[in-house]
């Protein structure tokens, strides 16, 4: 039997990001110097086939820290984590390894570094996201108010309109920030920006390909998990670009073949913590219905690449 012609273009950049990589290389690394188990606040990164992988090796995944053993080493996520977090574990004297993604990092000091200035910090973020959490716990309550809309900005009370900062998730869609950066900047004509853009450049990339890709396809589908924000911020930027369809999916078995219909062109990307396996399962899951013809549609190349912490590089 004849299978229908389908061209799939393949977004680039797509999956993995440096600072992903980094981080579950660090949860690796950690296994084989010190042994199972070892114990990951938070999901390393959010994608529940990376973890459950990192899991069958050895890696406990735990929510707080209390929930660790003083004598085994626990990681943080890449997300990154409240002061009060590293100052618990020191105090408990346990070992631990940081592994939140120096992008994240450069916000923390960032943060910090306009409260020394006598600033009050807006934070652009998502409610409830570790990453939020994370930023908003380097400095005391109040000192970070947290907008998530162009209508929250109304909404906020600052200490001084004269002594204000902004700073931003680093995995949100570019164009709704710009609003809400051009929103905060209308009603505090003083505040202070970063010094580079806080949304990082994967992101940025990700969804600069995903709109080309738009543009092509008559449906999408971003691989990824419902908990990642950068991944459901694709699916919202290839709505916006056109893409009549634009779903999530965290495998092939979750692709929805009767909404998808009699398609010709499908677009399919995924987000900074989907590794490549997924989208090949994805991919062929496409040759098993259609006779398929892929095009990729390449708008940026990427060869970042961060350095795990030196105590996983020292020799055990």
């Amino acid at each position: 039997m004849t299978k229908p012609p389908l061209t799939l273009y393949l977004a680039a950049p797509r999956g993995f990001c440096a600072g992903v990589d980094r981080a579950i290389k660090i949860v690796e690394m950690a296994l084989e110097k010190w042994g199972a188990p070892v114990y990951v606040r938070h999901e390393i990164v959010h994608n529940k086939y990376v973890v459950d992988d990192l899991r069958s090796k050895g890696a406990v995944f735990v929510e707080e820290l209390h929930e660790c053993p003083d004598d085994r080493p626990v990681i943080f996520s890449a997300h990154g984590v409240p002061k009060s977090v590293p100052a618990e574990a020191a105090k408990r004297e346990m070992l631990y390894v940081d592994a939140t993604c120096p992008l994240v990092s450069k916000v923390h000091i960032e943060a910090e570094r306009h409260a020394t200035n006598g600033l009050q910090i807006i934070m652009i973020g998502h409610e409830g996201h570790p990453e939020t959490v994370g930023t908003m716990g380097q400095l005391p309550d109040g000192e970070v108010l947290l907008v998530e809309t162009v209508a929250d900005v109304a909404d906020v009370e600052v200490r001084d309109p004269e002594k204000l900062a902004f700073v931003t998730q680093t995995t949100l869609s570019v164009d709704d920030t710009a609003d809400i950066v051009a929103t905060l900047q209308a009603r505090f004509p003083a505040i202070v920006g970063p010094h580079k853009e806080d949304i990082c450049y994967a992101t940025t990339n990700r969804q600069e390909a995903v709109k080309a890709m738009a543009q092509k396809a008559e449906a999408m589908l971003v691989v990824g998990a419902p908990n990642s924000s950068n991944s459901k911020r694709l699916v919202e930027v290839g709505a916006r670009a056109g893409c009549s369809y634009a779903q999530l999916v965290q495998r092939a078995t979750d692709i929805d073949w009767r909404a998808l219909g009699d398609i010709k062109t499908m677009g399919i990307t995924a987000g900074a913590s989907a590794p490549e396996v997924l989208i090949n399962e994805v991919i062929d899951a496409f040759r098993d219905r259609f006779d398929v013809a892929v095009e990729v549609v390449e708008t940026a190349q990427e060869n970042v690449e961060f350095k795990v912490p030196r105590v996983l590089r020292e020799p055990a």
